[in-house]
């Protein structure tokens, strides 16, 4: 094996692949006297850098588990004028994590509290901020789930270290009362320790229906709203407007 392949094998073993791929042509280039050894090496670990950047926010995407890829620059705030643009770029540089502050988006179907917080989602994966995003029927089951196998203090754990948890569609589904019960275990766990993103189509005075029980849900809301920003969203349904165009 030669100097050259050595290096390429040398490379490899640091998982340096984006650089062991591109040092050929920088060789030529240093070669050629077209660009100095100082420059070609500043190039080569800066794009090293760049691309293990990217992989790494590709993982931290993945393991958030977003049913769908939606970032905040395709939001149609023009559609939703009821929406402050603005707030939303203040929630985006994740201001509201340095104050355990919560986020609670209220509209019909349709209107965009989905993709709001999965952008949000997304910006904060691109900070480093480690971030999961649930659906709140799923949220239950696995709650329930891991109650039944005695499993339930440490899965609370798990779910009370996210930086950022997003619960989307709260109320879309029946909620008996002992699942609220959990719903507001991991929301006390969460309380004033870390932020939480909240999507439901219900209007917070009728969270005590939905839960099936007044105590419980103003045991939630007091820990919730207590540090929240609750977004109205009162426009119209994108899907139904795609519809009947």
């Amino acid at each position: 094996m030669n100097q050259y392949q050595k290096l390429i094998d040398n490379l490899t073993k640091l998982n340096l692949h984006n650089m062991a791929a591109s040092i050929a042509n920088y060789r030529q280039q240093v070669n050629d006297s077209q660009i100095s050894f100082s420059e070609a090496l500043l190039e080569l670990t800066d794009k090293e850098i760049a691309y293990q950047q990217q992989e790494s926010l590709k993982r931290r995407i993945k393991r958030a588990r977003f049913p769908i890829i939606k970032q905040l620059n395709e939001f149609n705030y023009q559609f939703q004028p009821s929406i402050n643009q603005q707030q939303i770029a203040e929630f985006a540089t994740m201001s509201f994590l340095d104050n355990q502050e919560n986020i609670i988006f209220i509209g019909s179907p349709g209107v965009g509290k989905t993709h709001l917080s999965i952008g949000l989602g997304i910006e904060a994966c691109r900070q480093g901020v480690r971030t999961l995003f649930i659906n709140c029927h799923e949220l239950i089951l696995r709650l329930k789930a891991a109650q039944e196998k005695q499993h339930l203090e440490r899965v609370m754990r798990r779910y009370e270290r996210y930086d950022l948890l997003i619960i989307d569609e709260l109320g879309y589904l029946p909620i008996t009362a002992d699942e609220a019960k959990l719903l507001f275990q991991l929301i006390n766990g969460r309380y004033e320790r870390k932020s939480t993103i909240i999507t439901t189509n219900v209007p917070l005075s009728s969270w005590g229906t939905v839960l099936q029980s007044t105590a419980t849900a103003e045991a939630i809301l007091d820990r919730l709203v207590y540090h929240s920003h609750v977004i109205k969203i009162k426009g119209k349904s994108y899907r139904l407007a795609s519809v009947n165009s």
